[in-house]
């Protein structure tokens, strides 16, 4: 019985550093080996036309003709010169039709429409060339092109010291990890809509029964948003998510820090004396954002301890921790998922883990928070802050204010 999956094996073994005279010969040597019905058998599988096999088939028996050429690996005169031999302006004007430079040029006939292999083709045609999209596709790759997506570099404008903040971020978390210090990453993950929606993934279901979804994405009132708010422990590789129903203000951001505290902070570092947190430089967690800082006091304050901030320089908020560390964990582990009700993305969530031992509570946060709020110079003057000398904008301090007396 001839076994298909190792004769393809052996062929796409051999085939990158064979010549068409070896894989004819190769595939001869099979169908020899395969017996009756070889040629068949081999020509399905390796593509390889039946004559062609036949011809190998003819040279291994020594039954075919002397070469007149030794070393040649064709008869003479047999196959077409290669298109880009025999026109000589097709490489130029396919390389016109495919270079980003020309995108912006008026008078390119590709502007502004998909370069799609038949599209290109046609083109050509008008050019006066006659090619294929099959070989239009040959020589792109020749050509050293390839089919490929767009990639998410871009940052926006790179600041001056966003170096230097990334720096200084690692020395802050590494000094507050050795002193046994808590230190942790926080933000705000996508807000979700909770109801029937489709969720981005795909899981194991029974063949042709995918669970059904609405097909418009249109907020369900009486269900609402869900706004997923996350604080990370980088030390004890552990996570807190709050789930939101109302307004990701920075008052929901505090309190979310506040119940990590009270639910797993506290119990995990018992002897702190101070509390360490990175954030994006925007958001509920900006750095310019006032309510941000007075909540921050308000919590320092409840804690007893003193409160230092770090902010990732504005634009690269995906080299967040908390972003690679949890959420990216959490989307993984919800996927093709529907978000039915909060109940659903509080289990989920709660029950992502990882390899490394991550371990992820969650609750929901059932409070209001008004949108809006505005705090006062007076207010901010306030706050014992005190700002770090590099870059205090982003690195300061909010130091516990002594409470006053209830009269």
């Amino acid at each position: 019985m001839v076994d298909d999956r190792a004769i393809r094996m052996r062929y796409l073994a051999v085939k990158p550093v064979l010549d068409e005279r070896g894989r004819r010969r190769f595939a001869a040597a099979e169908a020899m080996a395969a017996g009756r019905g070889g040629i068949a058998t081999v020509s399905r599988i390796t593509g390889i036309a039946r004559s062609t096999i036949g011809r190998g088939l003819a040279e291994l028996r020594g039954t075919s003709p002397p070469e007149a050429t030794p070393g040649r690996v064709r008869r003479k005169g047999a196959g077409r010169p290669a298109l880009v031999d025999s026109d000589s302006t097709l490489l130029e004007d396919l390389v016109a039709l495919v270079e980003p430079s020309t995108r912006g040029d008026p008078m390119a006939p590709l502007k502004w429409t998909a370069k799609s292999l038949r599209r290109l083709s046609a083109e050509l045609g008008r050019l006066g060339h006659r090619i294929s999209p099959n070989v239009v596709g040959e020589v792109l790759h020749g050509l050293g092109y390839s089919l490929q997506a767009n990639r998410k570099t871009k940052e926006g404008a790179d600041h001056p010291d966003r170096d230097a903040q990334f720096t200084y971020i690692n020395e802050q978390v590494q000094a507050a990890i050795t002193a046994g210090e808590p230190a942790i990453s926080v933000d705000t993950k996508k807000k979700e809509l909770v109801g029937d929606f489709k969720n981005g993934g795909r899981e194991w279901c029974p063949k042709g029964r995918p669970e059904r979804v609405r097909v418009h994405d249109f907020l369900v009132p009486e269900l609402g948003r869900a706004s997923p708010y996350g604080v990370y422990d980088i030390a004890d590789n552990a996570g807190w998510v709050s789930v939101g129903i109302d307004n990701d203000t920075a008052s929901f951001a505090v309190n979310s820090i506040r119940r990590w505290w009270k639910t797993m902070g506290r119990t995990r570092h018992p002897h702190a004396t101070k509390l360490l947190i990175t954030a994006d430089a925007g958001g509920s967690n900006g750095a310019r954002v006032r309510l941000w800082k007075r909540e921050l006091q308000t919590l320092a304050t409840e804690l007893g301890i003193p409160i230092t901030v770090c902010h990732l320089p504005p634009g690269p908020s995906k080299w967040n921790r908390i972003e690679h560390r949890l959420f990216s964990v959490i989307t993984q582990n919800w996927r093709g998922k529907p978000l039915v009700s909060l109940q659903t993305i509080v289990q989920l969530i709660a029950a992502t883990t990882t390899d490394t031992g991550l371990k992820v509570r969650c609750e929901i946060d059932p409070n209001t928070y008004p949108a809006g709020v505005k705090i006062s110079d007076q207010v901010m003057d306030s706050i014992a802050l005190e700002r770090h000398p590099f870059h205090g904008d982003w690195n300061y301090t909010i130091r516990p204010k002594t409470p006053v007396p209830k009269r």
